[in-house]
C-alpha cells in the first residue's frame, strides 16, 4: 500500500505556532503509521507476510513449480489467459479464456460453446506467432509435449507459462485442482469435485436399479473407423468408475494393450463383443451410416435389441472435465432409465 505525505509549504511565521500544535495533536492521536497488511501491529517491520488463502483474489503475484519443474511467477489476477485443451476445467472455475483450442478444419470443443461462442479460436499446437497476437498474460499448457524442443522458453518470454505435465493431465480432477492452484481456486476446485462425486454416486444407484449389472460400451466412427473408449480414460471413466457400469471383455483386451483414451477396433471384432448396451459417437453423420448398415453390425447384441444410443462429435464424449463428464452422465441417465 502506498502512502502519499501532504507537505505543507512555509508560512509566515504568524501561524508558525498553530502549525506545530496541531501537527504534535495528530500525531499523538495515530500513534504512528498504520501497519501494513499482513504486518503485526507491535512488529510490523519483523512479522511475515500472511498467505492469501485459497479462493481469495492477491494483489500480488505468486511462484509455483509445475509439473516439469519450472518455477512460475503467476500474475495475481490475470485477465488473458490461453489454456488451450484445459477450457474445461477454466471455464468451470468461473474464467474465460482469451481464445480457446481448434484442431483440424476448425473442429471445436462444441459442448462448451454455452460458455465460449463469441472466443476466437488458436490451433491446437500453440504457433508463437498466433500465441503474441493475443496479448496473454498466462499461459496454462497441459502436455509436456506442446513445450517439447525448446518451446517452453520461448512460450515464457510471452507469458508466465505454467505445464501440468502428462500424469497430471491424464487425470481430469488432477487437472482440475492443478488449474484451480494457479488460478488461486483451489477451494472452488474441490467443491466442484465433491458436488460431481455426489452427482455420480446419485446417478450409479439410480443406473443400479435400471440396468444392474448388464454390460456398456462406448464406440466412436470417424473416418469410417471404430474406436472403443479405455476403461479408465475419457468417457471410459466416468462409465466404469464414476458410474460403476459393467465393461465388456472386449473393453477390458483394449485397455489392457491400447495406448489412448480411444483405441481403435475392427467390425469383426465388434462383431463379437457380447454388449448389453451400445454409445456410438457418430463423427461420419450420414456418410457413416453405410458401415452401420453391415451385417456384422447389426449382429452386435445391443444393435440387435435396440440398446443403441447415438450422439454426435459436438456432445461431450470425446472429451474430459468437470462439465464433460457432467453432460456424459445425463446422456447415460437419459438413455438407461426409462
Amino acid at each position: 500500500m502506498k502512502t502519499y505525505v501532504r507537505q505543507s509549504e512555509r508560512k509566515q511565521s504568524i501561524f508558525l505556532f498553530v502549525f506545530l500544535l496541531i501537527a504534535i495533536m495528530a500525531l499523538s492521536a495515530c500513534g504512528g503509521a498504520a501497519p501494513e497488511e499482513g504486518q503485526s501491529e507491535e512488529n510490523p517491520e519483523e512479522a511475515p507476510a500472511e498467505e492469501t488463502p485459497a479462493g481469495e483474489e492477491s494483489d500480488e503475484s505468486f511462484t509455483l513449480t509445475d509439473g516439469m519443474g519450472h518455477e512460475v511467477t503467476v500474475p495475481a489476477n490475470p485477465q488473458r489467459i490461453i489454456a488451450s485443451y484445459l477450457e474445461d476445467p477454466l471455464v468451470a472455475l468461473g474464467f474465460t479464456p482469451v481464445a480457446q483450442w481448434t484442431v483440424g478444419e476448425g473442429s471445436i470443443q462444441h459442448y462448451l460453446q454455452d460458455y465460449l461462442q463469441d472466443v476466437p479460436t488458436i490451433p491446437w499446437d500453440l504457433p508463437f506467432e498466433t500465441v503474441i497476437e493475443f496479448d496473454p498474460d498466462l499461459l496454462i499448457i497441459g502436455s509436456e509435449s506442446t513445450v517439447g524442443e525448446g518451446k517452453y522458453s520461448q512460450y515464457e518470454k510471452i507469458a508466465p507459462t505454467y505445464v501440468l505435465g502428462d500424469e497430471v493431465n491424464d487425470d481430469w480432477r488432477e487437472a482440475l485442482r492443478a488449474v484451480g492452484k494457479v488460478l488461486n481456486k483451489e477451494e472452488e476446485a474441490e467443491q466442484i469435485l465433491t458436488e460431481y462425486t455426489e452427482v455420480a454416486e446419485e446417478a450409479q444407484q439410480t443406473l443400479q436399479e435400471a440396468i444392474g449389472e448388464e454390460s456398456v460400451a462406448a464406440i466412436w466412427l470417424v473416418s469410417k473407423q471404430f474406436y472403443i473408449v479405455s476403461e479408465d480414460l475419457s468417457s471410459g471413466a466416468v462409465l466404469y468408475e464414476d458410474l460403476g457400469l459393467t465393461a465388456p471383455d472386449l473393453v477390458k483386451e483394449v485397455s489392457a494393450t491400447g495406448s489412448g483414451n480411444w483405441n481403435p477396433v475392427s467390425l469383426e471384432e465388434l462383431a463379437n463383443m457380447d454388449v448389453d448396451h451400445l454409445f456410438l459417437v457418430n463423427s461420419d453423420g450420414d456418410e457413416g451410416r453405410e458401415m452401420l448398415q453391415e451385417p456384422l453390425w447389426q449382429s452386435i447384441p445391443a444393435v440387435k435389441n435396440d440398446h443403441l444410443y447415438e450422439f454426435d462429435s459436438t456432445t461431450s464424449w470425446l472429451y474430459g472435465g468437470p462439465i464433460a463428464n457432467e453432460q456424459i452422465i445425463e446422456h447415460v441417465l437419459t438413455s438407461l432409465v426409462k
